[in-house]
Parts: structure tokens; C-alpha cells; sequence
């Protein structure tokens, strides 16, 4: 068996090291979430959003389904940590021991930014969106009858994209260290990339032009944040090159 074999089966075992510990940690992270869906279920419906709705089941199964499905959100974002930790020991070895320090504080930076877009999307956006509605139901003289189910996956419709919108800088940064892309060719793609976003935007909003300012603004800026922190990144990653480079030559300088 040839050496490259070998490292092909070692990255499979480590693999799957990784994946084993994602699942146990996932696993208690959901019997945990069980005890803590409930009250979370009824804060939400306690918001002014929603208490001035009346929530109703359509099936016997609705409760049923928003239960589970909150348990496995609030277990997803528990476990989320320790995904990131799992990924970044899974590629960590291929990375210089300066890498490593700098891209294992990416993994709070994230879940911060994702618990941030969650916030947003929640206490900015949705409330917004709900009134909109809510209007465009009196105008029309329309008396909404509103599904428990419909609610929530509206409400996670909306929420959790930003989520992962908010990673946009993260990921910019981590792969402008790995050296996928660089500033240079984020901004040549500028005018793609706000295509690209407001298209998104029109897909997790309603049919009204300010929702969508709403949302298509901060990934916007964001996407500009992304820019000015690959730039940093970008840096940093030529310096190293230069360092190695010096290195190399005075190693060459000695031999001599």
C-alpha cells in the first residue's frame, strides 16, 4: 500500500473522528433542546408580533412539528461551536502554527455574527415584515386566520438566512487566507455579488420595496465589510509569503 494511500485512509478515519464527535454533541444538544423548546415557543408567541395573533392548528401534527423543529434550530446553534471547532481541527494541520492561532478565533467571531444576523432578522426585520402584512390584510379587508405552522416557518423563513448572511466577512476572510480569493477580485465582482444579494433578498421578503432596502442594504454593507477585511487578511497573507521567502534566502545564504 503506497504512502498516498495511507493518507487518503487517514484523512477518512480523521474524518470521521470529526463527523462521530459532531453527532454525540449534536444528539445531547437536541435532548437538551427539548426541555428548552417549549418556553422558547411561548416567548415567541408572546412577542407583540404574535400575541395579538391567534394561533391556529390546521392538523393534529402542527404543534407536533414547530416542537421538533425548534428543538433541532436551538440544537443546531448549541452544536455550532463545536462544528466549527471540528472543521477547522479537521484542516488544521495543513495550516502554518500562525494560521491555526488566527483562524481558531474565527470560530466565536462567527457564532457571534450568526447569533447577530438571528437578532437582526428577528428584532428589526420580522417585526416590520408583520405589520406590513398585518396592513395589507386591513386595507383589503381581508381577516387573516393565521396556522401555528405557517407562523413559525415564516418566522424561520426569515431568520435563520441571516444567519448565515451575517458569516459573509468570516468566510471572505478565511478564504482570502487560504488564498481561494483575494480583495482584488471581490471588488471586480462588486456589481455581481449586489445582483446576487438583492436576489436573495427578494427571496426572504415581501413584495414591498422598503422590506426589501431592509435587507438588501445591510448585505450590502456587509458584503463592503467583507471586502476591507479580505483586504486585511490579504496582507497579513503576503507578509507571511515575504517572511518565508526571507527565510528561504538566508537558509540558502548559509548553505553557501
Amino acid at each position: 500500500m503506497s504512502q498516498n494511500e495511507m493518507t487518503i485512509f487517514e484523512h477518512i478515519s480523521e474524518l470521521r473522528k470529526r463527523l462521530m464527535i459532531v453527532v454525540v454533541f449534536f444528539f445531547i444538544a437536541i435532548i437538551g433542546s427539548l426541555f428548552l423548546a417549549e418556553p422558547i415557543i411561548r416567548y415567541l408567541q408572546s412577542a407583540d408580533e404574535a400575541k395579538e395573533l391567534t394561533m391556529n392548528a390546521f392538523r393534529m401534527t402542527d404543534p407536533l412539528k414547530i416542537y421538533f423543529q425548534m428543538a433541532f434550530v436551538l440544537a443546531f446553534i448549541i452544536t455550532s461551536p463545536v462544528i466549527l471547532y471540528q472543521l477547522w481541527a479537521f484542516i488544521s494541520p495543513g495550516l502554518y502554527e500562525k494560521e491555526r492561532k488566527v483562524t481558531l478565533s474565527y470560530i466565536p467571531i462567527s457564532v457571534f455574527l450568526f447569533l447577530g444576523g438571528l437578532s437582526f432578522s428577528y428584532f428589526i426585520l420580522f417585526p416590520f415584515v408583520v405589520r406590513f402584512m398585518m396592513n395589507m390584510s386591513e386595507k383589503l379587508d381581508i381577516q387573516q386566520v393565521i396556522g401555528i405552522n405557517e407562523y413559525f416557518q415564516f418566522l424561520f423563513q426569515i431568520t435563520i438566512p441571516f444567519g448565515f448572511l451575517f458569516q459573509m466577512p468570516v468566510v471572505m476572510l478565511f478564504l482570502t487566507r487560504l488564498g481561494i480569493i483575494t480583495p482584488m477580485f471581490l471588488a471586480k465582482i462588486r456589481k455581481y455579488a449586489y445582483f446576487t444579494l438583492l436576489v436573495i433578498a427578494a427571496l426572504i421578503t415581501p413584495p414591498d420595496v422598503m422590506s426589501h432596502m431592509m435587507v438588501t442594504i445591510p448585505l450590502c454593507i456587509l458584503y463592503e465589510i467583507s471586502i476591507w477585511i479580505s483586504k486585511i487578511g490579504y496582507r497579513k497573507v503576503i507578509e507571511a509569503e515575504e517572511q518565508m521567502e526571507r527565510e528561504i534566502e538566508s537558509e540558502e545564504a548559509q548553505k553557501k
